[in-house]
């Protein structure tokens, strides 16, 4: 690993970027010189000579490889053009270039020079190449996190000008998970693993979290291809099961799976047509034959078309409740497959599996957000096929660490810059404050009370109200200790959306007893009127707390609920106008922290179905409550910072 990190140093290059011109800034071509170059080859250097250029403050260099779609600024050079500048571009891999400069004056930008072409060649080496697969998972929009998409390039890149043979894939839930994903619906993401490099992906569950017809817009945007054996629309395969790449003189055949979890992990309604009925879907059935099928029959169409080496592109886990498409299940009921790469568990594990034929076949995975890069290396001699993780455990990204910089530099500060100015975006109005303090009552030092982890309030009502809508659920719960930061009257912004629900929970929606609702109101209230991070915030439901009667939940030495031992102090609960049925079975929805992770010890709904499993973002739910359902507009229903009376407090005896 030492040897890997030395490697990297070797990357950074020794220019620093300053910025960007904006597209629109007004300029004078006539007020500053056209550039004139030379570029000089040496090793993996290029070295630019820009020639006097009358009235020039500085110079921006452009520069584009072969496998880059645009041209990309990499530097800029603030010194003027009163005497010849020299400039070198370092650390490039081999292959071929092009280069162009730009002067500037102040705000005017000359005419470009003429474009130079140049190559950087390969490692010279007698021996042949080997073929290396790169690949990521579930990168869930972290671009600038652990490696960043910096890192990765210059991974590939120096892999490449080591000779050997290299291609880049990803996994699935690459477009989902940060604002960048969600103010963009994934576009951003899109652009920037073109910008990569990418050339095959397969759709993990969360590739579907803008809508399906979104997805398919955003792979029409993609210059690499989406493959899946199992995604189907009525029965036809939507996409190739399978593609044969030629890499270091082999064929090379890719298959993609994707978890047929997806239509519960994501939004149900999102694989229906409008009369409900599912049309979209993933060879989903009881013993998970028609996935290990559909995958044997891409498998072997493959070789027959004459692939040298079969790689499995799955997006299926480990978990227990993947059961039957875990990568177990498929590795153990097919054979042809030579090595399994896989996501969606955001594990790191690599594992030893026997096929179907009693071949052991390993399946690598690579964890999330960039932290790791999985590899495989097919031994160009003998055939030999090993996998393993470059690994950055740095808090920091790499790129912040040791200073890389390359192509993509310019790529992903051009698209954060973009997600900053959208963050600020208004994008809907409240004609009320919206809030967590009470608007009245102060502390002993003057400080407003936080109020939202121990009574009612619109935001928490608003909130709740959204994640019931975009569930479709009959009752809503939302964790007070959830919602971070009031909402003032006026504007609202992208960035005000985000900071309410900072913690990138998901929307899930499990069936449930009236009896479990009662529990876990009984237990989130069991503080009441002290503070208490799990209180709920509730939407479809009302309720009393009885104060006054002493709490008597109980829970286990983790803090988790086990019961309630003696009088209920919530009482007169109603799902709408009706009281709550204790032994009626009602679809409530929250998020994955409260309902799965047993966050804030609610953990009264093990072993109840769970009909959507983490299909989207917090923030994002209540974006789309506020934009689309309520028309971008929070009017008088929730006028009252104190909500609308779904939580009432009994403080004494009748």
């Amino acid at each position: 690993m030492k040897r890997f990190y030395s490697l990297l140093l070797t990357l950074a290059v020794v220019f620093s970027m300053i910025g960007f011109i904006p597209a629109n800034a007004a300029t004078d071509p006539s007020a500053v010189g056209k550039p004139k170059i030379s570029v000089k080859v040496s090793e993996n250097t290029a070295k630019l000579t820009i020639k006097k250029t009358a009235n020039a403050e500085g110079y921006y260099v452009y520069l584009k490889s072969a496998s880059d779609k645009d041209f990309s600024q990499v530097a800029e050079i603030a010194k003027n053009g009163a005497s010849k500048r020299k400039y070198t571009l370092s650390g490039l891999a081999a292959g071929d270039y092009k280069v162009k400069v730009r002067a500037y004056a102040g705000e005017n930008l000359s005419k470009y020079s003429k474009t130079k072409s140049f190559t950087i060649e390969g490692a010279k080496s007698s021996e042949p190449k080997d073929i290396v697969i790169l690949f990521t998972s579930d990168v869930h929009c972290g671009v600038d996190q652990g490696f960043t998409y910096v890192g990765l390039k210059a991974v590939k890149d120096k892999l490449i000008a080591d000779g050997n043979a290299v291609i880049l894939v990803d996994d699935g839930d690459s477009i989902q998970g940060e604002p960048i994903g969600t103010l963009t619906a994934g576009e951003a993401n899109i652009k920037l693993m073109n910008a990569v490099g990418y050339e095959i992906a397969i759709p993990g569950n969360h590739e579907f979290d803008y809508g399906m017809d979104r997805f398919l817009e955003l792979t029409k945007l993609a210059d690499f291809k989406y493959i899946s054996s199992n995604f189907n629309f009525k029965g036809e395969l939507v996409f190739d099961p399978y593609v044969i790449k030629e890499l270091g003189g082999k064929k090379v055949a890719f298959v993609g799976i994707t978890t047929p979890k997806t239509i519960t992990s994501s939004t149900p309604h999102y694989f229906q047509d409008e009369n409900g009925n599912y049309v979209y879907g993933f060879l989903q059935d009881e013993t998970g034959e028609a996935v290990y099928n559909a995958v044997q029959k891409a498998v072997d169409d493959a070789r027959s078309e004459g692939a040298d080496y079969v790689v499995a592109m799955a997006h299926l886990g480990n978990e227990t409740e993947c059961e039957p498409w875990t990568y177990v299940d498929v590795i153990t009921h097919t054979n042809g497959i030579d090595v399994f790469l896989d996501g969606h568990s955001h594990d790191t594990d690599s594992a030893k599996v026997i096929n179907k034929d009693g071949k052991e076949i390993i399946r690598q995975a690579c964890g999330t957000k960039l932290a790791n890069i999985g590899w495989v290396r097919i031994n160009s001699k003998d055939g030999n096929i090993s996998t393993g993780l470059y690994t950055w455990t740095n808090s920091e990204s790499l790129p912040e660490v040791i200073g890389t910089q390359n192509a993509m530099t310019a790529e992903l500060s051009k698209a954060l810059d973009s997600l900053n100015e959208r963050l600020a975006t208004v994008v809907a109005k409240t004609g009320v404050d919206l809030i967590i303090y009470d608007p009245v009552a102060k502390d002993d030092a003057g400080n407003p009370i936080r109020i939202v982890r121990s009574a009612e309030t619109n935001l928490g009502d608003l909130c709740a109200d959204a994640y019931r809508d975009q569930a479709g659920s009959d009752v809503a719960i939302v964790n007070g200790g959830g919602i971070r930061v009031s909402i003032s009257k006026g504007d609202i912004t992208y960035k005000d959306i985000l900071n309410v629900h900072p913690f990138g929970n998901m929307l899930t929606v499990r069936e449930v007893t009236g009896q479990q609702i009662l529990d876990a109101l009984e237990w989130g209230c069991r503080a009441t009127p002290s503070s208490n991070g799990g209180f709920p915030q509730v939407s479809g439901i009302s309720f009393e707390i009885h104060t006054y009667i002493e709490s008597t939940c109980t829970s286990d030495e983790n803090g988790m609920f086990t019961g309630v031992s003696g009088e209920y102090r919530v009482k007169n609960v109603k799902v709408g106008s009706e009281p709550l049925d204790l032994n009626k079975k009602y679809t409530l929805a929250s998020h994955n922290y409260l309902l799965i992770n047993h966050g804030d010890g609610y953990a009264m709904f093990d072993g109840t179905p769970i009909l959507q499993d983490s299909v989207k973002l917090d923030n994002q739910v209540l974006m789309d409550y506020i934009i689309n359902t309520l028309g971008g507009v929070v009017g008088d229903e929730y006028s009252n910072p104190y909500g609308e009376g779904r939580i009432v407090a009994v403080e004494k005896a009748e």
